[in-house]
């Protein structure tokens, strides 16, 4: 009889493994312009200008997903390998299909070598991985549980954990450590999912008390069909056509990536930015700025099932010297999260209690039309990111 995680992760491995099978490949050595052309956000955001100001230099970003590789060119030197805790390293710096090490570059790449170029690529990576496709038995019952990994990222000096994976079930464990990480002062980003078109369920860890929750938008702005609608949407940025590793080969990019797990990775590139040059702050403070200034033509109070706050934008956070970030106690998520957020973040640690691993992603895989206008009697609106314009739509969220 298979195990507990096993029966997890069989439900996601077909989710994941369609999600990075994609047909074109490009060398990272011979094509860095094409690769690199293809990363659209970087212009639409003005990272040229904001790398004046902030490259994120300072900040360490744990990257919970499939493991990340240390050796390819854009990663060389970027990832910190010695801080991850043995109990918790298993596999850590092996990753089993790419994933993890896709999203370690979208945040911290150097672009060396015909890489991708991390929107912060002075930050580092200290890297994790948990139970995902591809995985042995062996290696799934030897996965370090979610929660475990999620106290150990919480007792480190990591101030953002990228959680760009969901699974269908919440544990206990999982969530008494997410909780005990924002005790920490611990900034915490996941993928909403990519099953808008089926069950539309968001899942966990995204579902959790004080994590981020972001969906995906394309170059125009448009809200993605695949990507997860519903409450648990606090921000937007982009997740359609971002090129990622093909594979665990690691010998090329594929293009025309979609997920709102670019999107998460870009988002904790965003903070960690700001977090740079702002290192005084805390998690509440960061994450109140990108609320503050994000794109959008409605109601700060009435976020959007679809976009939530609006499409992030941390250069009006860095051009802006005289942005107040308001109280470093209060969850900005508070109120639009009701009675699932508490207004102030947990000062006592709360204590973690065992469970099981969880799989790297159960979203379905993104098909036909990449984009669509989800109009269900909301009111269209414009929203400027960078120098770009983008088309969405506002939605009161549920209560």
């Amino acid at each position: 009889m298979l195990s507990a995680s096993t029966r997890r992760l069989t439900a996601a491995c077909a989710a994941l493994g369609a999600l990075m099978a994609l047909p074109v490949g490009l060398a990272p050595s011979a094509a860095a312009a094409d690769v690199q052309s293809q990363q659209w956000y970087l212009s639409a955001m003005k990272a040229d200008e904001m790398w004046k100001t902030s490259t994120g230099k300072g900040v360490k970003v744990a990257v919970v997903d499939s493991g990340v590789n240390p050796s390819t060119p854009s990663l060389k030197g970027q990832v910190l390998t010695d801080e991850v805790p043995k109990p918790v390293g298993y596999g850590a710096t092996e990753d089993i299909n790419g994933h993890g090490t896709s999203m370690a570059e979208l945040i911290a790449g150097t672009g060396h070598g015909g890489g991708l170029k991390g929107l912060a690529p002075g930050a580092k990576i200290v890297p994790y991985r948990v139970a995902t496709d591809g995985m042995s038995l062996t290696q799934v019952n030897k996965a370090p549980r979610i929660g475990a990994v999620i106290k150990a990222i919480a007792d480190s000096d990591a101030k953002i954990i990228n959680m760009s994976f969901g699974d269908d079930i919440g544990y206990d464990d999982e969530e008494a450590a997410i909780k005990y990480a924002a005790s920490k002062g611990k900034l915490m980003f996941a993928a909403v999912g990519n099953n808008a078109q089926t069950s539309n369920n968001a899942g966990y860890p995204v579902s959790y008390p004080y994590v981020v929750g972001v969906s995906a938008v394309n170059k125009t702005g448009t809200v993605a069909k695949f990507s997860t609608h519903g409450r648990y949407v606090d921000v937007a940025a982009p997740g359609v056509n971002v090129p990622k590793w093909c594979d665990a080969t690691f010998h090329s990019y594929c293009g025309h990536e979609e997920g709102t797990s670019p999107a998460t990775a870009i988002a904790s590139a965003s903070a960690a930015l700001i977090w740079s040059a702002h290192p005084d702050w805390t998690a509440n403070q960061v994450l109140r700025s990108l609320i503050d200034t994000a794109g959008r033509q409605w109601p700060k109070d009435t976020p959007s099932n679809y976009l939530g706050y609006g499409v992030i934008r941390p250069r009006k956070v860095l051009e802006n010297s005289h942005y107040k970030p308001g109280s470093a106690n209060v969850d900005p998520l508070a109120v639009e999260d009701g009675a699932d957020k508490p207004k102030t973040t947990p000062s006592a640690p709360a204590k973690s209690s065992g469970g099981a691993t969880s799989a790297a992603d159960t979203s379905s895989k993104p098909s036909g039309n990449n984009l669509t206008w989800v109009v269900v009697g909301a009111v269209a609106a414009l929203v400027v990111i960078g120098g770009a314009v983008f088309a969405v739509i506002r939605s009161r969220r549920r209560a």
